[in-house]
């Protein structure tokens, strides 16, 4: 009896189809990074199959490893593996755009949104993070961590990373995952199903490398010599952008100390900007198109807002399309895979101690709140609703609840 090959391809969704797709999780995708991760294993992994859990979790693994926006580096590479370098983009444009147009128009407009972060129906969608997040653990952790051995690790990594809320703490329970699953972890040597498509040939890798490497070492001392604000905070931001681990919050006190000290921003404005952040969808480094709109001339309005968000998303872009030639390679040996098992245990552990803080310790204040999480979290999981919807429905929860 002839034993059936498993499919080696798939239908690759067109640049349209990827922007779209990454543009609805733009406009929906609140909770920070950690939710991010949710929302985009739900989408890619179990409704379009654009790739297998471990490829995916292959994927958020390398990208925890990098500095920059983790959630936004993971949906780059899952363009990139759709439609190559116009996929990267479409994707980066789509989850990034919503959350960027709202902040400017808020930098334009502060004094009438006052009163948004306060609102019940924000606080519902906090809610909605937290039963996102934890349909992440639960399903991560059933496919990543299926034997004793990385059970342990994940609890361990869980431990490190609320004992040490910090990217020191999530980069030391990574690196503690690896050498425990390269020690302990046994993994059969198989070819993976969905092989993420490589960025062709790894001289490419090592250009984007060198780009990446001068902005950083050169910016610094040359912007002060052309006398330009504009240089001199597209420097800035893409130093935050190139230096920061461990996501959006991370990065807050680099551009505080950037902007307010110059007095390119009051700090009245620059923490109601970051206020306003927390509400709306999407990467928080988009907190550089509201500091980029407020700052007076000759940056501000529309044009300030988008060249300090390039700046900023910059350096991430450049590391994680010049890693993933060599990651490919890498992470199909059966040594790599027992390290990348480990790891991605640890990265299951890591998404635990995000479920407790922040997203837990921020939005549930009360009994009610935990009804609605765990309802959401319900209708996630065992309704298999749309999380679009479960996201809709638990901010007009939220929004009763405040009534």
């Amino acid at each position: 009896m002839r034993t059936p090959s498993p499919p080696t391809t798939r239908h690759k969704a067109s640049v349209l189809e990827v922007l779209l797709a990454f543009f609805q999780l733009g406009l929906t995708s609140f909770g920070g990074p950690a939710a991010h991760l949710g929302y985009f294993r739900e989408e890619f992994v179990g409704r379009r199959q654009w790739l297998d859990d471990k490829s995916y979790s292959d994927l958020v693994a390398l990208c925890q490893f990098l500095p920059g926006p983790a959630s936004s580096q993971v949906g780059m590479a899952l363009g990139f593996g759709q439609r190559g370098w116009l996929g990267a983009i479409a994707a980066w444009i789509g989850f990034t755009l919503p959350s960027a147009v709202a902040l400017i128009l808020f930098a334009l407009g502060i004094s009438e949104w006052e009163a948004l972060a306060q609102s019940g129906a924000i606080h519902g969608l906090k809610i909605a993070a937290v039963a996102i997040v934890a349909q992440a653990v639960w399903g991560m952790s059933k496919s990543l961590c299926p034997d004793k051995t990385r059970a342990w690790i994940a609890v361990v990594a869980t431990l490190i990373a609320v004992a040490l809320p910090s990217s020191l703490g999530q980069i030391l329970a990574i690196l503690i995952g690896g050498v425990a699953g390269l020690k302990l972890v046994r993994v059969d040597a198989q070819p993976l199903a969905l092989p993420h498509p490589q960025v062709k040939g790894k001289a490419t890798g090592v250009v984007l490398l060198g780009v990446f490497s001068a902005l950083l070492f050169l910016l610094p001392p040359i912007s002060p010599m052309t006398g330009s604000p504009v240089v001199q905070a597209f420097s800035d931001f893409y130093q935050a952008g190139a230096l920061v681990f461990g996501g959006g919050h991370v990065v807050l006190p680099l551009l505080q100390a950037s902007v307010v000290p110059t007095g390119l921003v009051s700090n009245e404005a620059f923490l109601a900007g970051y206020g306003a952040t927390q509400t709306v969808p999407g990467p928080l480094f988009t907190f550089a198109a509201y500091l980029g709109s407020i700052m007076p001339a000759p940056m501000g309005g529309w044009i300030g807002g988008l060249t300090l968000l390039f700046a900023i998303f910059l350096p991430g872009f450049l590391l994680v399309m010049a890693t993933l030639p060599y990651w490919e390679s890498l992470r199909q040996r059966v040594s790599v895979q027992q390290a990348m098992a480990g790891v991605n245990a640890a990265v299951v552990g890591i998404l635990a101690a995000a479920l407790y803080d922040p997203v837990w310790t921020s939005a549930i204040q009360s009994k009610a709140d935990f009804g609605v999480a765990l309802f959401a979290f319900a209708l996630l999981v065992h309704a298999k609703l749309s999380p679009v919807l479960v996201v809709l429905l638990t901010a007009a929860g939220g929004w009763l609840l405040a009534q």
